[in-house]
């Protein structure tokens, strides 16, 4: 009797060896039919659909982190609609959805990793932080691109070091989304750089350097403009007009008006727009300076169209 009783027991337990993965493969294809199922209407672009599209894409974000690997398998996908389906649900998940994600990026191929990277950022929970500073120096760009960016719109300090790191990345489009990175950050350390990616070859980078600039102190900007305003790369110098005039205020003004007596015509252009941005009724007197002098017809014409469309806009606020 003890014999069967032990050989029942053993064969009970291999049974439930056999069964119970059984039973895991059968919930898996069940939640995978079910997903697939939701995700034809949650990436739907057909006009008989559409009222289905975002109870679909509700009805997917409702099974929280469970859903999290077959959205990351479905970020292979060539099609924009279903690569925005996908943002949405997980968005839609949000931080429960983040630490699948971030295993996710040592298992995925390069595309879906930047895309997760992309998604950590507009999740924005800080738990993703490390993950993404460990994506810095990756070798597809697009990576970079995509982790830096996120690390400033989480807005953790812990991304100081690699935001600085990415300013000079060899990649413009990274260089520019550590810019404003370091914007979102308010990088008082990143603004002699910032100067420096005015004169960037990428316009992108430029102009995001222009923006982060804005969001820091600005007698530190000022003071490092002033030693970089002249400049060999011209780009600088222009940028920073256009600082100092967006900025406004004496200092500003002093600063612009040593570019007035430029000997490149470009430059005085941008000096005179400058001021005219900073005091466009002329309130300091200081346009005799640059108008009633200028040699050059063109760049009276420039500043004659600055001072109406400043007047102008001056008048409707």
């Amino acid at each position: 009797m003890k014999r069967s009783n032990v050989i029942v027991g053993i064969g009970l337990t291999l049974l439930l060896f056999v069964v119970a993965p059984a039973v895991d493969v059968t919930a898996q294809d069940a939640m995978q039919r079910r997903i697939d199922s939701l995700f034809v209407l949650a990436s739907s672009g057909s006009v008989t659909h559409k009222d289905m599209v975002e109870p679909a894409q509700d009805s997917i974000a409702a099974l929280g982190a469970a859903a999290v690997p077959y959205m990351v398998a479905k970020y292979t996908t060539k099609s924009a609609r279903e690569k925005w389906a996908v943002t949405f649900i997980l968005r839609k998940i949000g931080a429960a959805g983040v630490p699948s994600l971030v295993s996710s990026l040592r298992t995925a191929d390069s595309l879906t990793i930047g895309r997760i990277c992309d998604v950590l950022g507009d999740i924005k929970d800080t738990g993703a932080v490390m993950a993404l500073i460990d994506m810095q120096d990756h070798s597809r760009w697009q990576v970079r691109d995509a982790a830096v960016g996120s690390l400033g719109k989480i807005g953790d300090l812990r991304a100081v070091e690699t935001v600085m790191t990415r300013l000079v990345d060899t990649i413009g489009q990274v260089r520019k989304a550590a810019s404003v990175s370091a914007g979102k950050l308010v990088l008082a350390d990143a603004a002699e750089e910032l100067v420096h990616m005015l004169g960037d070859e990428f316009y992108g980078a430029r102009m995001s350097a222009l923006a982060s600039l804005q969001t820091l102190d600005t007698s530190l900007v000022l003071s490092i403009l002033a030693d970089s305003i002249n400049s060999a790369n011209h780009l600088v110098g222009d940028l920073a007009c256009k600082f100092l005039g967006d900025t406004g205020g004496d200092h500003s003004m002093a600063l612009l008006l040593t570019q007035i007596t430029s000997d490149n015509p470009d430059r005085r252009a941008h000096a005179a727009v400058a001021l005219v941005k900073a005091d466009p009724w002329d309130n300091c007197g200081y346009r005799h300076f640059y108008y009633n002098v200028e040699p050059d017809r063109l760049v009276r014409l420039k500043i004659e169209s600055a001072i109406r469309a400043a007047q102008d806009e001056q008048t409707e606020s």
